[in-house]
């Protein structure tokens, strides 16, 4: 369900594959919404530490991408794109684990990209996140 059915809706319409995972291929956005692009968020700590594990860096990112919309009075329910910049394999497993328990039902579209780098060469992977409100 989303809660912001009057500013943000989600469609898999049926005239097209189904997603391949979990995110939703249409999110439209209500002419009267604001709009929040975020800088890319990395798996960093609030004591500044990046861990060396990629699963620790991707529970990291979320719990940033949290607080990063908190600041702005949003949920989780208000981000209506994000982009995955991954150096390495994603398990899809722990990912989606923690991606479910963020954003529901209904989860905003993405797009992954595996890259060969990040700005630090530490960093393991990066959520781009737009949202409206």
């Amino acid at each position: 369900m989303n809660l912001n059915n009057h500013v943000i809706k989600r469609y898999n319409p049926s005239n097209i594959a189904k997603p391949v995972g979990s995110y939703s291929h249409v999110t439209k956005i209500s002419r009267d919404a604001e709009m929040y692009v975020f800088s890319g968020q990395i798996g960093i700590d609030q004591n500044q530490n990046i861990p060396d594990d990629f699963n620790q860096q991707v529970t990291n990112t979320m719990n940033n991408i949290v607080e990063i919309l908190s600041s702005q009075k949003l949920t989780p329910d208000h981000v209506i794109k994000i982009n995955i910049w991954a150096t390495e394999e994603i398990d899809w497993d722990h990912f989606y684990a923690i991606w479910h328990n963020v954003f529901g039902p209904t989860p905003p579209s993405m797009t992954v990209a595996y890259i060969t780098a990040l700005g630090l060469p530490e960093l393991k992977i990066e959520l781009d996140v737009w949202a409206a409100g």
